[in-house]
């Protein structure tokens, strides 16, 4: 059988959900399977080609709903799964056919996809779920932004967050697909100690610190709202928490980039803020008026790269919004 397994592309979550479907069903479903991976990204237009859904089983995890036929399984756990309402009627009819229910499944309370993918592998279908614990509880940290200070998430002492870095700077297509088959077959530690991985981290930790020191130059807390734009330094992703590092009494921070296929309105909220939750605004629903998406706490809107007065303006309008709104 040859499996093709899709994933949230440049991202710890996106990788970790691949590794732990292969394990699952290499484990439960069929131990002679052949994996292939592939990965996706958020982007304006189209997310997916249906003409690479050539397995005899296809795989979607950590990602937006596809409709199409050739789709056999689905993990996610973002708000923003569906792409329209039709996706979202296509699913829950799929939840009514027993077949198609037992290979989809959605739970937006999950903090990664690593974990609700554990969970419906150890409940359903007797996955054993305890040698791949440490996986499954980074995964949560560096998903859900559960880290004990900005020091922790910036400084990056841990081998899952050196792990991060490297998946979402990475530009080689090969990498990730590498990388996925050893994060349920190693400690991260041994990952990350792999010559091909290794050998990536000296000039990422550098750029790292250039990384900071833009964002430090450029950024303005105001009325509880972060807003910077490094448009003009092209990049392929940045350390999300670093403006909480920066302005550690804000609790929003909306931050404008580039990179080789889009302008990118990244939204998101502090984790360490001492804001009321009740109070604060649901960032995905934010996003999804503009097209984008992800969760209550941090979300994304991709513009494509000639259209960065677009997104110049959502950005805008967010900051505007963010700061009339202040929780503090």
């Amino acid at each position: 059988m040859r499996v093709r397994v899709f994933y949230h592309d440049k991202c710890f979550d996106g990788a970790c959900s691949a590794s732990l479907f292969t394990r699952f069903h290499r484990e439960c479903i069929a131990a002679d399977a052949a994996y292939e991976y592939h990965g996706l990204v958020h982007r304006a237009g189209a997310l997916f080609d249906e003409a690479q859904f050539t397995g005899d089983e296809n795989a979607i995890v950590d990602f937006k709903y596809s409709a199409s036929p050739r789709i056999t399984w689905w993990f996610d756990h973002h708000l923003s799964a569906f792409l329209t309402p039709q996706d979202q009627a296509h699913f829950k009819a799929c939840e009514q056919d027993p077949t198609c229910a037992s290979r989809k499944f959605f739970d937006p309370t999950y903090t990664s996809c690593t974990s609700f993918l554990a969970h419906i592998g150890a409940t359903r279908f007797g996955f054993d779920t305890k040698p791949v614990a440490d996986l499954i509880h980074w995964a949560n940290i560096v998903d859900g932004a559960l880290y004990e200070s900005p020091e922790s998430a910036v400084e990056m002492a841990a081998p899952a967050m050196k792990l991060t870095l490297v998946i979402e700077s990475i530009q080689d297509p090969t990498f990730i697909p590498r990388l996925i088959p050893l994060l349920t077959e190693m400690p991260l530690s041994e990952v990350l100690a792999q010559p091909f991985v290794a050998d990536l981290l000296p000039p990422l930790l550098e750029r790292h610190e250039r990384d900071i020191a833009l964002i430090r130059s450029r950024s303005e807390e105001r009325d509880g709202t972060i807003f910077f734009d490094i448009t003009d330094h092209p990049t392929e992703g940045f350390n999300k928490f670093i403006p909480y590092y920066l302005h550690p009494q804000a609790t929003y921070s909306i931050g404008l980039s580039k990179s080789s296929f889009r302008t990118k309105v990244a939204v998101g909220s502090n984790p360490w803020t001492k804001a009321d939750p009740a109070k604060m605004v649901n960032l995905a629903q934010v996003c999804e008026r503009y097209g984008g998406g992800g969760h209550a706490r941090v979300g994304a809107i991709s513009f494509p790269p000639d259209r960065e007065d677009e997104a110049r303006k959502a950005a805008a309008e967010i900051v505007a919004e963010l700061r009339a709104k202040n929780p503090l």
